[in-house]
């Protein structure tokens, strides 16, 4: 054999071995393209934006990535996932799915990723993820969500990260998501929650990241927070809270990063930092603030960042232990040109670093 053809025969079985590898699965919807990856043998189907109306049925057994996004499926039926016992992701975002039958998800023991972003859900099959035991990941934002139950969530003690943004809720009830024992971050920006249940978060004690951004409340009820022993984020930006009482956020003993911005705040109460050693960023800048007794940060001591501006300050004696506390403190503040005096007339737009604590005066 000469050289040559000993280098022809090799490149055939690497052929061969990548055709073997990667190859075209016979039963693959005839719209859709699967591949089959060898050891141990798993098929993607990507359908994405084929036009279907309806869940495929045909799909190979050993499928275990599928992607059905942006299709016109309305509807999921009895046992869709029964015949791929092997799935573990499956892309359902931007169908116009209306309905989930209790179910559907039947048998998918090893799912671990269920995107249904971008549908027209109003609401969830009670026990309809219970069998879902290893999923980790559900995505549901962006439906018309209004309720939440805590049958919805059932049996899903493994699941890590729940995203609800875009939804419809006006509400958090009473233990809504305590099956979720393993739950590490919950999205629920961009509804319209207007009143969060003292137990709306009883069980949550994996939880470390909470986005409320852009909803509706105007008061936090004390102790809400409480269960949320291990959360290190808390977002509650563009909301209408014109008030913290001083228990508002007990139990954040592990907080790291705070977010207020653009809400209502008029005041904050003297301890209601009281006991989050670990607090590393505060923005609290957009609200109405006049006035904060210095005081309130010595509460936190590993303090890195605070935004304060966007307030309409009011540089007079009742300032002075906040400007005493800026000059101390290693804490980077709000940059400093944004950080100015509404009031009095004679300093306004005065630069906070730029104040003479014995020229700020209070009125008779």
């Amino acid at each position: 054999m000469t050289a040559c053809s000993g280098e022809m025969q090799h490149l055939a079985w690497l052929m061969l071995l990548i055709l073997w590898m990667v190859q075209t699965v016979d039963g693959c919807p005839d719209v859709c393209k699967c591949t089959r990856k060898a050891g141990p043998e798993k098929s993607e189907v990507n359908c994405h934006k084929k036009g279907l109306r309806a869940f495929p049925s045909n799909l190979p057994p050993d499928s275990w990535i599928v992607k059905l996004g942006e299709n016109g499926i309305t509807d999921l039926k009895a046992n869709a996932l029964k015949s791929i016992p092997k799935i573990e992701s499956i892309n359902l975002e931007r169908n116009a799915i209306k309905s989930i039958h209790p179910q559907a998800f039947s048998g998918a023991k090893h799912l671990m990723l269920l995107n249904l972003y971008g549908n027209h859900l109003t609401n969830l099959p009670p026990r309809g993820f219970q069998e879902l035991l290893n999923l980790r990941f559900l995505m549901l934002g962006q439906n018309q969500i209004g309720t939440l139950k805590p049958v919805m969530f059932a049996g899903m003690r493994n699941l890590s990260d729940l995203d609800l943004p875009l939804n419809g809720l006006t509400l958090l009830p009473a233990n809504a998501f305590k099956p979720l024992i393993a739950l590490k971050v919950l999205d629920l920006s961009l509804n319209r929650i207007q009143k969060i249940s003292p137990k709306a978060f009883t069980g949550l004690r994996q939880l470390m990241f909470l986005n409320l951004d852009n909803n509706s409340l105007k008061t936090l009820p004390a102790g809400a927070f409480t269960p949320l022993r291990s959360l290190e984020m808390l977002v509650l930006d563009n909301n209408l809270l014109s008030a913290l009482s001083p228990s508002a956020l007990n139990g954040l003993g592990n907080l790291q990063e705070l977010y207020l911005r653009n809400n209502e705040l008029e005041q904050l109460p003297p301890d209601v930092f009281q006991n989050m050693a670990k607090l590393s960023q505060l923005a609290l800048s957009g609200n109405r603030l006049k006035t904060v007794d210095g005081s309130i940060f010595t509460h936190i001591p590993v303090l890195k960042k605070l935004y304060l501006h966007d307030n309409p300050w009011q540089c007079d004696c009742k300032l002075i232990s906040l400007v005493e506390w800026m000059g101390q403190t290693n804490a980077t503040l709000s940059p400093r040109d944004a950080l100015r005096c509404v009031g009095p007339p004679e300093l306004r737009n005065k630069i906070f670093s730029s104040l003479q604590t014995d020229k700020l005066l209070c009125s008779a």
